[in-house]
């Protein structure tokens, strides 16, 4: 049978130990894998591999060997409990050994799990468990987590008091970042919160949120956008001795300035322009473009990005005579400036 990302997502929770087996397939692996993680465990509990209640085949064994995984399904274990037999990395060559397996299961066997990559619906072992009366088939994409398993994994990692905004921004969160570095940041949230029993806040959030290799030069960039001149020379001098080259430096610039035009721009204000950027931002930093954007405007902004294309253009010009890293600095010089500018 075929269940949809609904019934799937509270089969994986809670699945039925009387069933035949359940086919996990899609084209992102780590999302398969995490699935494929949550579900054993609901379905064995803890202690069943030391307890040999789990066995792991390998799909690409099965071809020269297809009787093993029958009989793993068929083998009695020592231990009570559910049994599971997972087959990994599944393809067509597969799909004599396991097809068989599904026709020879019987109560009492362990259950057949399958992994695999993007199954075509033509593909046999799709087929098969979608045909199947007793077996689940389930197809993941990449389609962001709904809020019932964000709410899962937050409960998981031991974070229950989530107000609404901060449920808004992990949700937007989890829309950018890949199942594995979205479930990474939940666990650095857990224990940036351990023993702190106070409700989840949009700075926990940025504290913990993944950060650009860019990031380290915000301070950079805040201080231009906030026309302290004094400041911009022994930054550069700084970032320069930590192997940030002019290029960068300009690039990540013009970066900054861009997501301050994209909220300078919109029709609805800054405000509502910063709620649209993606990826997103949070907290502090969230506060501060807000800032920035309002006191330069869209006029400005443009002017600023003006000077940093040419500057950029000058950088990569067979022409050029200055020191690559002076330039960017009267490029920041003349940005701060225009910044103090009303």
């Amino acid at each position: 049978m075929k269940l949809s990302a609904r019934e799937a997502d509270g089969y994986f929770a809670k699945p039925d130990a009387d069933k035949t087996g359940l086919l996990i397939y899609g084209g992102d692996a780590m999302r398969v894998a995490l699935k494929r993680q949550q579900m054993l465990a609901a379905l064995l509990g803890p202690g069943a591999e030391e307890e040999m209640r789990l066995a792991r085949l390998a799909g690409g064994d099965l071809r020269s060997d297809p009787a093993q995984l029958i009989d793993a399904v068929k083998a009695v274990g020592f231990f009570p409990g559910p049994r599971a037999v997972f087959v990994e990395e599944a393809n067509e060559h597969s799909a004599p050994a396991i097809l068989a397996a599904l026709e020879d299961w019987a109560p009492g066997d362990a259950q057949i799990v399958v992994t695999a990559g993007a199954l075509k619906p033509s593909s046999k072992i799709r087929k098969a468990f979608e045909a199947h009366r007793n077996a689940f088939a389930v197809g993941l994409y990449d389609d962001p987590p709904s809020r019932a398993e964000i709410e899962r994994i937050l409960a998981e990692a031991g974070l229950r008091e989530v107000p609404r905004d901060s449920m808004s921004a992990l949700a937007d969160m989890a829309a950018e970042l890949g199942p594995g570095d979205f479930g990474q940041t939940m666990e650095k949230l857990a224990l940036y919160k351990r023993g702190d029993e106070s409700p989840l806040s949009l700075s926990d959030i940025e504290a913990c949120a993944p950060r650009s290799t860019e990031a380290g030069l915000d301070s950079v960039f805040n201080v231009v956008a906030e026309g302290r001149v004094g400041e911009i020379g022994p930054l550069i001098k700084r970032v320069q001795a930590q192997g940030t080259n002019a290029v960068a430096l300009c690039i990540g610039a013009t970066r900054h300035f861009r997501t301050l035009y994209a909220c300078a721009a919109d029709p609805g204000g800054p405000a509502q322009g910063i709620g649209k950027l993606r990826p997103p931002i949070y907290g502090p930093r969230r506060d501060r473009v807000l800032r920035q954007s309002q006191q330069w405007g869209a006029h400005r902004l443009e002017t600023a990005l003006t000077v940093l294309t040419d500057t950029d253009l000058s950088l990569r010009s067979a022409n050029q005579t200055a020191p690559a890293m002076a330039m960017v600095e009267r490029a920041m010089i003349r940005l701060a400036m225009l910044a103090r500018s009303r």
